[in-house]
C-alpha cells in the first residue's frame, strides 16, 4: 500500500516554519559539518546551477554533506530542462517522424526534467509555495540597522 498525505517535512524546515515543538524531531541523526563539495562530474550546465543556488542553501543548513546527492539530480535536471527547451525552442512543436508528423520528442524530455526538478526543489524550499512560511538565518549574518538598540 502505498504513502497516505504528503511527505513528512524535514526536521530543519520544521524548526524554519516556527512549527510546534512537540512536532520537531530532536533525535534526528545531524549531517556532519563539513564542506558541501559540487561533485566533478556534474555537466558544466549543472556547476553553474550549482554555483548559483547551493551557498545560499548551505548558509541557511538546509544543504548537508548528506543531501549533495539530492541537490546533484535538482541540478542535472534542470540544466536537462534549459537544453530540452532550448532544442524546443530551434525547432517545431511538431517533427517528421516514420509515421507522419509526430510530437518534438524532446517535448518528453523537458516535460520529465520539469517534473524531476520541481520535486527536488519543494525538498529544498526552492519554490514559492515551500519558501512562503519559511523563517530563516542565515549563518553568520549581522544584526540589521538598529538590532543593537533592541539588544542592549
Amino acid at each position: 500500500m502505498g504513502k497516505r498525505g504528503p511527505a513528512p517535512k524535514p526536521t530543519q524546515l520544521r524548526i524554519l516554519h516556527g512549527d510546534r515543538k512537540d512536532r520537531i524531531n530532536n533525535d534526528e541523526p545531524v549531517p556532519p559539518e563539513q564542506e558541501v563539495a559540487c561533485p566533478e562530474w556534474l555537466s558544466d550546465e549543472a556547476k553553474k546551477i550549482w554555483e548559483r543556488l547551493a551557498p545560499g542553501l548551505i548558509a541557511r543548513n538546509v544543504l548537508t554533506p548528506w543531501d549533495a546527492d539530492a541537490f546533484t539530480v535538482l541540478c542535472e535536471s534542470l540544466a536537462r530542462y534549459k537544453a530540452a527547451t532550448a532544442l524546443v525552442n530551434g525547432s517545431a512543436l511538431l517533427v517528421q517522424g516514420s509515421t507522419g508528423l509526430v510530437r518534438n520528442p524532446a517535448l518528453q524530455v523537458q516535460s520529465e526534467a520539469e517534473r524531476a526538478f520541481l520535486t527536488y526543489a519543494a525538498r529544498f524550499g526552492l519554490t514559492p509555495s515551500d519558501r512562503q512560511a519559511l523563517k530563516t538565518e542565515v549563518a553568520d549574518a549581522k544584526p540589521g540597522p538598529g538590532a543593537e538598540r533592541l539588544l542592549s
